[in-house]
């Protein structure tokens, strides 16, 4: 089991500690064998909105690391031309001699489809096309597109990345179809337990494994909120209410997750005493169920229960509002995690 680093979400309300946080984590990572630091693609909601483009984060990412895998989680593909991702990815990969990885996400919420309205109605289809005219152009192949005056004209990127095949990835959020899409692209996939039980993740897993080529595993990573201590009673102190906040923050975003919260339910008219208790109950499940808070031993414990229905890494998501100087002390336990993973 590898475990990675992913951001999304950081609710401090200064700028300069979101980026510390992201910069000293990603030293973290680097110097103690962490597989990998995750940045997605956000627009236009405080949830998640430090990170609009995970190339930027990503370039920031490879200047003061040397080793650790530098990915992508997600990249939209439905709002960029496929040329502008290649181009903009082969240069991280230039500046990072070769740790690149993307996965790739068609996108749920229409209001990000400001950037590309024409899209968003075959978004699905419209990522699965992306991807392969972005592994071409990666390779090095020429891709024909219209110019300016209508005319087809044969591009090539440059820089040439240094990786000869992108890593890639496909995210769902726990549709099954998603994930079978993804196993007969013969990418990963990245998911996450926001909605999506351990057994329903299991058998979504399984789904994937089935669509892959003879001979082929696969990659199976699960994004979980992540605070590791010595003392899992403090741990939970110290995570829930940032945790609560965070839910609370993306309420807009997350409120049709299944599984979350009850059927039918419009939590977004409800008053805020019955928000909020709907929100502590969901956070409650969530750390009990989908998280990894507590000590190394209920860490070691989760790794093997999601290693035993194929998962092959785990990115602990670290920046949803614990203040960063907890966080980073934090990691040492992460660290001491890996190691013991390891053997």
């Amino acid at each position: 089991m590898d475990l990675s680093l992913f951001f999304f979400a950081d609710d401090s309300g200064t700028a300069d500690d979101g980026y510390r946080l992201l910069l000293e984590s990603a030293r973290f990572a680097d110097a103690n064998d962490l597989s990998a630091v995750w940045t997605p693609e956000r627009h236009f909601h405080r949830f998640g909105g430090r990170y609009p483009n995970p190339a930027v984060t990503g370039a920031a990412v490879a200047a003061v690391t040397n080793r650790v895998a530098i990915r992508a989680g997600s990249v939209v593909a439905p709002l960029h031309h496929p040329v502008r991702v290649a181009e903009e990815w082969s240069v991280v990969d230039n500046l990072s001699h070769g740790r690149v990885g993307l996965s790739f996400a068609s996108g749920w919420h229409a209001g990000d489809y400001v950037i590309r309205p024409d899209a968003y109605a075959d978004r699905k289809n419209v990522m699965v096309d992306a991807v392969g005219t972005i592994q071409r152009l990666w390779r090095g192949e020429e891709v024909e597109f219209p110019d300016g005056t209508g005319e087809k004209r044969a591009v090539r990127i440059f820089p040439a990345p240094v990786q000869p095949e992108l890593p890639i990835w496909i995210t769902s959020s726990g549709s099954p179809e998603t994930f079978k899409v993804a196993g007969r692209l013969g990418a990963g996939l990245l998911t996450y337990m926001l909605g999506q039980e351990h057994d329903t993740l299991a058998r979504n897993i399984a789904a994937y494994r089935s669509e892959l080529a003879e001979g082929v595993r696969g990659h199976v990573v699960v994004m979980l909120h992540t605070l590791l201590g010595e003392d899992r009673a403090a741990v939970l102190d110290l995570a829930r209410e940032p945790f609560v906040r965070y839910l609370h923050s993306s309420i807009d975003l997350i409120a049709k997750t299944p599984g979350l919260f009850p059927p039918g339910l419009d939590l977004t008219s409800l008053p805020d005493k019955h928000k909020t208790m709907l929100l502590n109950r969901a956070a409650d499940r969530y750390v009990k169920t989908s998280s990894l808070f507590g000590t190394e031993s209920d860490g070691l414990e989760v790794v093997e229960r999601l290693a035993a229905i194929g998962v092959d890494e785990i990115a602990c998501l670290i920046d949803f509002g614990v203040p960063p100087d907890d966080v980073l002390r934090s990691l040492e336990h992460l660290g001491r995690l890996r190691r013991r993973v390891a053997g």
